[in-house]
C-alpha cells in the first residue's frame, strides 16, 4: 500500500508554492497519496512565536534570492509578489471550503499562480475575481463559501491541530508522524515515502 504525505500550506508562503509545484513529480516517483491541508500561517506564527521572513529585513533579502535559486533548479516560474505580505484568511478559507470539491486543485493552481507566478494583489477583490473564474468560481459564490461558519471552524481546527503537532511554518510535511519543514526538505520527504 502506498504511503501518504500530508502537505500543510498557506498561499502566502512562497516556499509553499515552490513545494506545491514539485508535488506531482514526487507523487509520480513514489506513488504516494498527497493530502493537501490548508492552514492559516499567520495563526501558526502567532501561536509559536515565529515570524515571516518579511519581518526580518536581512532574512527577507536572503530568502528572496534563495527562492529564486530553488525555482531555477526545479524549472518553476517564480516572481516575488510586490504586494507581499497579503492577508490570506479568505484565500485559505476558500481552500478549506473546496477541499472535497473537484475544483480544489484548480483553485490551488490559480491562487498560487496569482500569488507567485503572475503576481497580483489577491487582497483586492477586482484582482481576485479573474483568478477565481479561472478556477471555476464566481465572486459571489466565493464570498458565500468563505463566510460559512463550518468552513471558518474547520480552518481554525486544522490550524490548531497543526500547532499541536509541532508545526511552526509552511510548508510542513508529515509522513506518518514524522515531520519535515520547508520546500528544501522534500528529498527527506521522498526518502520517508519510499523507505
Amino acid at each position: 500500500m502506498s504511503k501518504t504525505v500530508e502537505f500543510l500550506f498557506d498561499f502566502g508562503s512562497p516556499a509553499s508554492y515552490l513545494a506545491y509545484r514539485r508535488l506531482p513529480e514526487l507523487r509520480t516517483r513514489t506513488g504516494a497519496r498527497i493530502d493537501y491541508v490548508p492552514m492559516l500561517l499567520g495563526a501558526v506564527f502567532k501561536a509559536t512565536g515565529n515570524a515571516s521572513p518579511a519581518a526580518v529585513p536581512a532574512k527577507a533579502r536572503w530568502t528572496g534570492v534563495d527562492f529564486g535559486r530553488w525555482a531555477k533548479r526545479h524549472g518553476t516560474e517564480f516572481n516575488f509578489n510586490p504586494h507581499f505580505p497579503i492577508n490570506t484568511l479568505h484565500l485559505m478559507r476558500g481552500a478549506t471550503g473546496l477541499a472535497e470539491d473537484t475544483r480544489f486543485l484548480s483553485y490551488c493552481d490559480a491562487v498560487f499562480d496569482g500569488m507567485w507566478r503572475e503576481p497580483k494583489n489577491l487582497g483586492d477583490p477586482a484582482e481576485l475575481a479573474p483568478v477565481l473564474r479561472r478556477a471555476g468560481l464566481e465572486t459571489e459564490d466565493f464570498k458565500a463559501l468563505v463566510e460559512r461558519e463550518e468552513v471558518k471552524a474547520r480552518l481554525k481546527a486544522v490550524t490548531e491541530h497543526a500547532i499541536e503537532r509541532g508545526v511552526f511554518g509552511a510548508p510542513t510535511f508529515f509522513v506518518g508522524e514524522e515531520m519535515f519543514f520547508g520546500q528544501d526538505r522534500m528529498d527527506f520527504v521522498e526518502e520517508a515515502l519510499v523507505a
